[in-house]
């Protein structure tokens, strides 16, 4: 048998394929490599070499260009520049005075800082890797110019700035609401007239006016609860070391004392089995309750009698404690006129419901 026939246009498609298949990688390469000098346009001193613009070397000194750049400025200054007959610009196409100014300008900025001229001379050794340079040329532009350390402090500062005076404010607010509380008021003013305090501002105030006499015993009182009042949570008096600041100054120190707090509760209480004491008690009871320190001690110390007569560290009691709770809360709730009132007008009416009033 012979040879197999095969049609013109059999021929030509496969001719056609071949062709395709050779000019592929061809167009694949021209569109990834791109030509480098297209873009290191607006990259420094553009397509002009920031040394050749200077008119130094690459190994000049920063005090040699330095030299360079003061010479050429006084040269090509706007209010200074004086056309002559075959001058030329810094590079070696006659332009302008202001833009041979702004190009010697742009040639130093980018020579005289040691990590920029390293940028520009791997710019100039390695023209292919285009995409780094604009990385690194723009990272240097855009980055901050402040020390991101010192912006930190200083942010860190003024939130431990406001934390204590806001914390000053609620503190101040409490002692006047407790002020007008009459259990304390009374017993202050006891103190106070024991202490002979009141008789001696009344002494004191002979050419003051009654308002200014007012104030000043109302003071004498907020003095007392002061000093007589244990406030503990979110009103109690600010404390140096509870500040943002302080509290990243001692945090190493906190770790470490958790570290060692925590080893010695598992060699203590679960390596050789010791009962738990009141302190490590109330800490199980605080952390089954998912309280806060703070909120635990704010506390009345009955509640805390009654939790560990409960003996609510153990995790079966605490569950009974807190069903309790729950059902104590369902019933306060269901006597109560406002929720009832909430609860019939979300079952009559509710938020979606949509009523026509014919008047």
């Amino acid at each position: 048998m012979g040879a197999p026939l095969l049609s013109p246009g059999w021929a030509a498609g496969a001719a056609g394929r071949r062709s395709y298949v050779l000019l592929a990688p061809f167009l694949l390469t021209l569109l990834l490599v791109r030509p480098s000098g297209a873009l290191v346009e607006g990259l420094y001193c553009g397509t002009r070499d920031c040394y050749e613009v200077l008119g130094v070397s690459r190994s000049a000194g920063k005090a040699e260009i330095a030299r360079a750049y003061r010479q050429l400025a006084r040269r090509y200054h706007p209010d200074r520049y004086r056309p002559e007959p075959g001058d030329e610009g810094p590079g070696r196409t006659p332009q302008s005075a202001e833009e041979a100014f702004l190009l010697v300008a742009t040639a130093y900025e980018t020579l005289k800082d040691e990590e920029t001229r390293k940028d520009y001379d791997y710019m100039l050794d390695h023209p292919e890797e285009y995409y780094s340079h604009y990385y690194h040329y723009y990272s240097r532009r855009l980055a901050p110019k402040v020390d991101v350390r010192v912006v930190i402090l200083v942010s860190v500062c003024a939130i431990s700035v406001f934390q204590f005076f806001s914390w000053w404010n609620s503190y101040n607010k409490a002692i006047s609401y407790l002020a007008t509380v009459p259990k304390y008021r009374i017993q202050a003013t006891e103190i106070a007239k024991q202490q002979g305090l009141l008789k001696k501002a009344k002494e004191k105030a002979k050419q003051k006016s009654k308002e200014e006499i007012r104030d000043e015993e109302e003071n004498i009182i907020k003095n007392i609860i002061k000093s007589k009042i244990d406030i503990k949570g979110g009103y109690q008096k600010p404390q140096i070391c509870d500040l943002l600041l302080f509290q990243i100054i001692l945090a190493p120190f906190h770790l470490c004392s958790y570290i060692v707090w925590y080893c010695r509760w598992i060699y203590n209480f679960n390596i050789k089995g010791k009962e738990y004491g009141e302190e490590e008690r109330l800490y199980i009871i605080r952390k089954s309750m998912k309280m806060s320190k703070s909120q635990f001690d704010s506390l009345e110390d009955h509640q805390k009698e009654t939790f560990l007569k409960r003996e609510l560290w153990i995790k079966e009691n605490y569950e009974v404690y807190k069903q309790e709770q729950e059902e104590e809360l369902k019933k306060k709730l269901a006597n109560d006129p406002r929720w009832k009132r909430y609860r019939r007008w979300m079952k009559n009416e509710g938020p979606g419901r949509l009523t026509f009033v014919d008047d």
